[in-house]
């Protein structure tokens, strides 16, 4: 039984330019113990899915599970099988962070829960801050909070929707020491994220979503592979060659064009030298996670709205 199935979900709104279609015939399984990354653009239907699964936005057609229970005919048991830590900061601002936790426990029907909610409170650095009001706490605070909450009831599914999206970096550690810690003892994690270097160290499968479609559904391994095998990468205040230029992804200072022998870097560089650009920090690393994600993306662009791949 998959811990997670997600069965031709479709999901259309009624706008003011018309009906929208958000998610477009989505079937996919995740299964238990798994460490699942969803990936995709702003607006490609991540959240829209994520709602669905959590209870707070209704399929227009297909079905969705958690453990075998469906999450409209079974909605209780099957939300009692989640733990969902949203994007957004939302908070009760009458309660300390302690307060909150068993409030929330209590939500669950899960009683004498000190012992569980002391281990989250002091492994999501919160210990300091039991007793605090929830007002007085940084944001990145909160959203630890937000994590405590999502767990406190031991859920043995975990929903992450850009847990670590504006936190700082000891958060990021933080949280994911914890969340791997809870996926090596059996828990299931579905993570959103947008910071692609954290799905490629965490996620042994991903699936990425564009216009509301499965455009690439694939182990992390195979993803990686199947990558060009080197990137050129340098610094320059030059502007490339036309040709280069459109086959490079430039951040700045920064460039980067895919490789896909030697033979093809050197010739890079050759164009790179007559075309009088001044280099500086030049490497060759291997392709990762990010330039997989750009090339699926921008295959889909060209090739208009894909199918479950």
């Amino acid at each position: 039984m998959s811990a997670v199935s997600f069965q031709s979900v479709s999901k259309t709104f009624n706008t003011s330019k018309g009906l929208f279609q958000a998610l477009n015939q989505v079937s996919l399984d995740i299964e238990e113990g798994e460490f699942f990354g969803l990936l995709g653009p702003n607006g490609a239907g991540k959240t829209t899915l994520i709602s669905i699964l959590a209870g707070l936005a209704r399929a227009s057609s297909g079905s969705v599970k958690v453990l075998g229970r469906d999450v409209r005919d079974d909605y209780a048991e099957a939300r009692r099988r989640l733990g969902v830590v949203p994007q957004e900061l939302v908070f009760d601002p009458f309660f300390s962070v302690r307060e909150t936790l068993r409030i929330q426990s209590g939500y669950f029907g899960v009683k004498n829960n000190d012992a569980w909610i002391d281990e989250l409170l002091e492994s999501l650095g919160l210990a300091d801050k039991a007793q605090s009001n929830m007002r007085q706490l940084s944001g990145g605070m909160k959203r630890r909070v937000l994590v405590a909450q999502a767990l406190v009831h031991k859920p043995p599914i975990i929903v992450l929707d850009e847990p670590t999206a504006g936190v700082d970096v000891e958060l990021r550690q933080t949280l994911w020491h914890f969340i791997a810690r809870l996926n090596r003892e059996g828990h299931t994690v579905l993570l959103t994220t947008h910071y692609l270097e954290e799905a490629e160290a965490l996620c042994s499968r991903v699936a990425m979503l564009k216009h509301g479609n499965i455009v690439k559904l694939s182990p992390m391994s195979e993803l990686l592979k199947s990558a060009s095998a080197n990137v050129l990468q340098f610094k320059t205040d030059s502007l490339l060659p036309t040709a280069m230029a459109e086959r490079a992804r430039v951040t700045g200072r920064i460039v980067q064009i895919p490789a896909q022998d030697a033979g093809d870097v050197e010739g890079l560089l050759a164009g790179l030298r007559q075309g009088g650009v001044v280099l500086e920090d030049v490497e060759i690393r291997r392709a990762d996670l990010e330039d997989v994600f750009i090339h699926v993306m921008n295959e889909q662009e060209h090739s208009g709205k894909g199918v479950a791949a």
